[in-house]
């Protein structure tokens, strides 16, 4: 065990860490040249094409160091976006040290502190490194400073890297070597293992990726996982090279990956501990959490044939995603489809494009929303993902919505233009902190509602792309949330509902009828666009009906004769409304989800 040495790379979004793991990798030759590919751990397009890590990644390196000896790293790859944060605090505690990644050009931002703060909570070794020191604007002393400042090392601590060019890295692998402990653990003691990631293979189920605290697994061995108390013979056990190397037993210490021909993502949770099935009292790895979903979404498809192949494809990809929910939805205006829960916004974007790439599947996403929870007279506690599932106004006691804590680092010119768009969505300051002269980090409290939008691209655009952000939940509070309904010629449209704070519901309402005004094909009958809250009328518009010049045949003559045509057209208009309906083109779902551009 003296010879492992299991670490991370933390870092913000883009500040080069898959390119660090790509030369580390290539520097002990743990890959050849000709697998040898930028990225080479993120083997989804969509992480190439986004430069982001969606799936955490985990590889073995074979490092010999100066002193003569073998060393074994489980290089343990992190997601590197707030949405997925539960899953790196298990990668993290399945590690013993930390390479925190800084780039030179953009010093350090928001990711990078809450994912430090992860680290330290887990007494990890944390070993500074700045990256892209050759790019023309690295500003490396100011970016040594910030880190100085921020964790307390000494300036000769600080390593110096460039990924694209490999100067540092060996370095850096002396520095794990040397700095990080190496893993504790008794060999002898029943096994327990904790689970930090899973995948999906089509031919052999479930691989679930483990670090092993305490015991060992062999193969054959008859093993539990603690929180589903599901048992299973472990049909092949090893360790993760570029691809899967079995081995007849994995020693404590290490990371490793199982196979028992588990089918159903559900039934392995990240966090959760396996042990042997024989194990009369195993001791859970503390820290689990179930996944819960923070914004939901309806999935339907464009054309409601589809809808048995959809439902085959939301099964296809929970297998790769267990912290996709979902379950059946009916819309009288889309028909059958899906509400599905997303850990977060890029989470749904990603299943969105996951769904047209690889299944071709065009689907219509309705408005998200976030999960609340009303509370009637009666007592009883309601969660509410949908707005139909609102309870009738007379019975809420009080609705309880999401709040998040946000942390938000920037340029001091910009502080005006923050708080501003902070305190417009309700939030609240807690704390404005010089992290150095050049960067300031403020805190907010905000309801989580009010990020789900857009709230990410104004902040970008309120501060010329130099702001950061990061947040994480804090728990429920009470708020004024009501229910708006759009009403077309009295007639509710159930998809286009929303929930929304009552002081901002007026303006979404009146800003939802302008759009919608655009939107609909003008037909024989005059259309009324109302936005309603429960019988109160908030905004409304009118679509002027398509009219027939029925006098132009009267030239001259007596006015009663034009009254008497316009007459009879006004009393066919009448008639034609009572029978005509209104067709909502699929483009006025979707401009609704773009209002607050």
């Amino acid at each position: 065990m003296k010879n492992i040495r299991n670490f991370c790379i933390i870092a913000h979004i883009d500040h080069g860490k898959s390119t660090l793991a790509d030369r580390l990798l290539q520097t002990t030759h743990t890959i050849n040249e000709r697998e040898m590919k930028d990225q080479v751990l993120d083997d989804m397009d969509l992480e190439r094409e986004k430069g982001i890590t969606i799936k955490s990644h985990a590889i073995q390196i074979n490092f010999k160091h100066k002193d003569g000896q073998e060393y074994i790293l489980n290089l343990i790859d992190t997601p590197g976006h707030v949405d997925f944060s539960y899953e790196v605090s298990r990668a993290l505690a399945a590690c013993e040290g930390a390479l925190l990644l800084v780039d030179a050009t953009q010093g350090i931002q928001a990711q990078t502190i809450s994912n430090l703060y992860l680290a330290i909570d887990n007494d990890l070794e944390i070993i500074p490194v700045i990256n892209k020191i050759d790019m023309d604007g690295a500003m490396i002393e100011e970016t040594k400073d910030q880190i100085i400042e921020l964790i307390g090392c000494k300036p000769e601590e600080v390593l110096l890297a460039s990924g694209r060019t490999g100067f540092g890295v060996e370095e850096i692998l002396e520095a794990i070597v040397e700095k990080i402990p190496p893993p504790e653990g008794d060999p002898d003691a029943p096994l327990q293992a904790l689970i930090f990631d899973s995948v999906f293979n089509s031919f052999r189920g479930i691989i679930v990726y483990y670090r092993i605290m305490n015991g060992k697994i062999s193969k054959g061995d008859h093993v539990k996982f603690v929180s589903t108390g599901m048992e299973y013979e472990a049909d092949e056990v090893g360790v993760l090279k570029l691809s899967l190397s079995s081995r007849d037993t994995v020693q404590c210490g290490e990371v490793g990956y199982i196979i028992t021909g588990i089918k159903v993502a559900r039934e392995v949770k990240v966090g959760d501990t396996i042990t042997l099935a024989d194990n009369e009292n195993p001791v859970a790895i503390k820290g689990f959490e179930e996944v819960k979903p923070m914004v939901f979404a309806g999935i339907f498809p464009v054309d409601t044939d589809d809808f048995e192949e959809l439902r085959e494809c939301m099964d296809k990809l929970q297998l790769n995603d267990a912290s996709l929910t979902y379950e059946l939805e009916t819309s009288q205006a889309l028909g059958f489809g899906f509400r599905c829960g997303f850990l977060g916004l890029l989470h749904m974007e990603i299943i969105q494009e996951r769904l047209e790439r690889e299944f071709n599947q065009t689907v219509i996403t309705t408005v998200p929303n976030v999960g609340f929870v009303a509370y009637t007279t009666r007592g009883e506690k309601v969660p509410v993902n949908n707005p139909s599932e609102m309870p009738d106004p007379v019975r809420i006691e009080h609705i309880e919505e999401p709040f998040i804590k946000a942390q938000i680092i920037s340029k001091p010119e910009y502080i005006g233009n923050i708080m501003t768009l902070c305190l417009s969505k309700r939030g609240i300051l807690l704390n404005q902190h010089y992290l150095t002269q050049t960067r300031v980090e403020l805190l907010f409290e905000m309801p989580l509602t009010e990020i789900v939008f857009d709230f990410y691209d104004k902040l970008k655009s309120q501060t010329r792309g130099y702001a950061s952000f990061d947040y994480h939940y804090i728990g429920y509070r009470e708020s004024d949330i009501v229910k708006m309904d759009i009403l077309l010629n009295g007639d509710k449209v159930d998809a286009l509902s929303a929930l929304i704070h009552r002081s901002r519901a007026q303006d979404f309402g009146r800003k939802l009828c302008e759009k919608l005004k655009e939107l609909l094909p003008r037909q024989q009958f005059q259309i009324a666009i109302q936005a309603a809250i429960g019988a109160k009328i908030i905004a409304r518009e009118n679509i002027s009906a398509l009219r027939k010049d029925v006098t132009a045949k009267c030239y001259g003559g007596d006015i009663s004769r034009k009254r008497k045509l316009l007459e009879k057209q006004k009393e066919g208009k009448k008639r034609m409304r009572q029978v005509g309906s209104v067709e909502i083109p699929q483009e006025a779902f979707l401009a609704v989800l773009k209002l607050n551009d």
